[in-house]
């Protein structure tokens, strides 16, 4: 019997369990449905995950780097600190307003953070690599509180039925990011 040669099957999964965790939440996620979804032997999914929690890493890690590479992104373009509070204004209400998809991913992420260390790292992670890219431009104490903001602002724009426009977000970030 030969094996099928197939190097992007633990990617396919990841990715699947992604896209299973935007439909369905973590709860409604199995190894069965993520196999079908990405293509594959539902012994694969053990083959390349110890179990759940496994794949959960590895899928929350991957979407939590997709979106701290477009902070970095961002934030390495503003030339000076008024360039900064623009980034961050079209990261709070573009960037991270993009789908309800990354919505439902972000909060998956967080509910599962607040409860296990294991995602609590991955968390912890983004926190670091984002006040990282802030610190660019601010002092990091700044960066901290302005790395808040993003976080709490851009769950308010996703929640609420009135969001507030880019304008108040603007204020809001350059009195941060001045100290006041």
């Amino acid at each position: 019997m030969t094996r099928r040669y197939d190097p992007e099957r633990r990617d396919r999964i990841i990715d699947a369990a992604i896209d299973c965790i935007a439909e369905d939440g973590v709860a409604g996620t199995s190894h069965r449905k993520v196999a079908a979804r990405a293509g594959v032997p539902l012994g694969s999914m053990t083959y390349h995950f110890e179990n759940m929690d496994d794949l959960l890493v590895e899928a929350f890690t991957r979407f939590a780097a997709s979106i701290g590479d477009a902070f970095e992104r961002r934030l390495a373009a503003a030339r000076d600190r008024d360039a900064a509070v623009e980034a961050i204004v079209a990261l709070i209400h573009g960037d991270l307003q993009r789908s309800r998809r990354e919505h439902v991913l972000t909060y998956e992420l967080y509910t599962l953070a607040a409860r296990r260390a294991a995602f609590r790292s991955i968390t912890h992670r983004w926190m670091r690599e984002s006040r990282r890219a802030l610190e660019r431009h601010f002092a990091p104490d700044t960066a901290r509180a302005l790395d808040a903001y993003v976080e709490g602002a851009a769950l308010h724009i996703a929640l609420h039925p009135d969001p507030q426009p880019p304008a108040l977000t603007r204020a809001a970030v350059a009195r941060l990011a001045s100290g006041g």
